[in-house]
């Protein structure tokens, strides 16, 4: 007989994703004729401007676009990157060494651990907050340490409580705002004291910030705190902000030194993006005002509606949320936010996604996505109404 073959023991923490693994079963559900209403993926369901896919089909036909392409990206992309990071968050980037474009900004979390953090280093990551911080970390053999953000404390991070924490052994920072899934707004208060945080201990900080255009009148990045480039680095990304998240374009900012680490990582996994992808992403990246208004008179429409699902579930939220989500607290006779869930899915059949997805401090929160059209959402409003008329 064969020996028993085990894998590498840094998978034995990490499980499938959970959307990967909830989605097959609404497909499964869909198959057997239920007809669910998915209000849970973050992924915008419109389409990007028509000069970006003019652009991909056009550069599609030329003989020189199929080959590798650089490492770092093609020169038109990093400088779209600079110019957009200048004209909407008054951010200094250097094109040639400050930018590196990314098969989007998940893949960068990847290499920014395997960069930074040795088997053992300590890693902070938000709860609730994007679970990808966490396997990742998980697959870096890293040690976590779970950092609380809590409504009473408005979903801001208690930096009293992080100085008490073994700060010696911590390498690396994960934040992320506008906040996914609370919805909360970045300060430059908030800013100011994270860099300030990162310097006095040697933590790279590093923002997570692909919402800062969505129903947000006032971008903000990391880099509006002059002396963040000593220690920060920003990811940012076109998936939410021009409704490309199946073309994979993202980028990372910070410099030149922290780029060139990741660089190290990078290359010896990709072989660059395709260059027509390159080419249109850089146009989308001129989109002028009128594209980001379009944009948020869609999804603001869309909140109002998915505002109504909330209250119709008895939801507490707080309606100074941003970003592509709404964040609700589950009413107090719910036992938990998986249970309620489930209710909502199996009942009203109405997929929302549960906050203890998110961490532990998401157990009594729900959160709906806005990347469904409005008659989608009319109708899953309309469930939830006749769900509470046959209570």
């Amino acid at each position: 007989m064969l020996n028993e073959i085990f894998p590498a023991e840094r998978i034995s923490d990490v499980k499938e994703y959970y959307f990967s693994r909830k989605l097959r079963e609404i497909a499964r559900l869909n198959a057997d004729g239920a007809d669910i209403i998915s209000l849970g993926v973050g992924g915008p369901d419109r389409m990007p401007a028509d000069n970006v896919i003019s652009t991909l089909c056009d550069e599609a036909h030329s003989p020189t676009s199929h080959g590798y392409q650089p490492y770092v990206g093609i020169a038109e992309l990093r400088e779209a990157f600079s110019w957009w990071y200048g004209k909407h968050y008054n951010v200094e980037l250097d094109a040639s060494s400050e930018i590196l474009p990314l098969i989007g900004s998940k893949e960068g979390i990847l290499h920014t651990t395997l960069a930074f953090v040795n088997p053992g280093d300590g890693v902070l990551v938000p709860n609730p907050g994007y679970p990808t911080y966490t396997s990742v970390s998980r697959l870096a053999q890293a040690e976590i340490f779970n950092y609380n953000l809590l409504e009473e404390n408005d979903w801001l991070p208690d930096f009293d409580e992080l100085e008490r924490l073994p700060l010696e052994r911590i390498k690396l920072m994960w934040v992320n705002y506008p906040n996914m899934p609370t919805g909360r707004c970045a300060s430059m208060e908030l800013f100011r004291k994270l860099v300030d945080f990162g310097i006095r201990h040697q933590i790279v900080i590093v923002n997570d910030n692909p919402y800062s255009f969505i129903l947000n009148d006032h971008p903000l990045s990391i880099f509006n705190v002059p002396e963040a480039k000593e220690i920060a680095i920003e990811m940012n990304s076109l998936s939410k902000s021009h409704n490309m998240p199946g073309w994979r374009v993202g980028m990372l900012a910070a410099r030149k030194e922290f780029v060139q680490w990741i660089l190290r990582v990078k290359s010896n996994v990709d072989s660059g993006q395709f260059r027509p992808v390159m080419l249109a992403a850089a146009e989308a990246l001129h989109c002028g005002k009128e594209w980001y208004e379009k944009l948020n008179e869609e999804y603001g429409e869309r909140r109002a509606i998915a505002e109504q699902i909330m209250s119709t579930m008895n939801c507490k939220f707080d309606a100074e949320q941003k970003g592509l989500f709404l964040w609700g607290k589950i009413p107090d006779s719910a036992a938990d936010a998986e249970q309620f869930a489930d209710y909502i899915l199996n009942d009203a059949r109405v997929f929302i996604v549960p906050g203890s997805v998110f961490g532990s401090n998401g157990s009594r929160f729900v959160r709906l996505s806005l990347c469904a059209n409005k008659d989608m959402l009319r109708k899953a409003l309309q469930r939830v109404l006749e769900l509470n008329d046959n209570d």
